[in-house]
C-alpha cells in the first residue's frame, strides 16, 4: 500500500497546484463532505490528479486546455467552470480560453459553444470579483 499512499500524496499536491487552496478547500467542505463522495474524491485524487495529470508528454497548462475543450464539447458546465479556473491559474488568459471555446463552433455546434461562453463569462466575472 505504500505506492498507493505515494500516488495519493502526489495527487493531492497536483490538485492543490491546479485548484489553489481556496477552491480545493471549498470542494472538500461542500462536495466531498460525506463518506460516499469522499470515496469518489479519493479515487479522483489517485486516478486523475496523479494518474492522468502527472503523465509525461504534456504540461499541466496544456492538459487544462484539453479539459476546457472536452467539457464544452460534452456540455459539462460545472466541470467547465472548474477547469476554466484551473486554466487561468496555469496561465491561460480569458481571451485565449474564450477563443478556444469559440473555435469549437464549427465542430460541436453553436448551442454548446453558446453555453460554454456563458459559463466562461460567469466564471471569469466571479474570479475578477474574488480578486477584488
Amino acid at each position: 500500500m505504500a505506492g498507493n499512499e505515494e500516488a495519493m500524496q502526489r495527487g493531492r499536491e497536483t490538485r492543490m497546484k491546479l485548484m489553489g487552496e481556496e477552491m480545493a478547500g471549498d470542494m472538500a467542505a461542500k462536495v466531498y463532505d460525506d463518506p460516499m463522495m469522499r470515496k469518489f474524491g479519493d479515487y479522483a485524487i489517485e486516478a486523475v490528479f496523479d494518474g492522468l495529470w502527472n503523465r509525461p508528454g504534456l504540461d499541466h497548462k496544456t492538459r487544462a486546455l484539453i479539459c476546457c475543450i472536452s467539457d464544452t464539447a460534452t456540455g459539462r458546465w460545472p466541470e467547465l467552470a472548474i477547469h476554466l479556473q484551473m486554466a487561468r491559474r496555469l496561465g491561460w488568459t480569458e481571451d485565449e480560453l474564450s477563443e478556444a471555446i469559440l473555435h469549437l463552433a464549427g465542430y460541436v455546434g453553436l448551442p454548446l459553444v453558446r453555453e460554454g461562453m456563458i459559463t466562461a463569462r460567469e466564471t471569469f466575472e466571479k474570479m475578477r470579483e474574488a480578486e477584488g
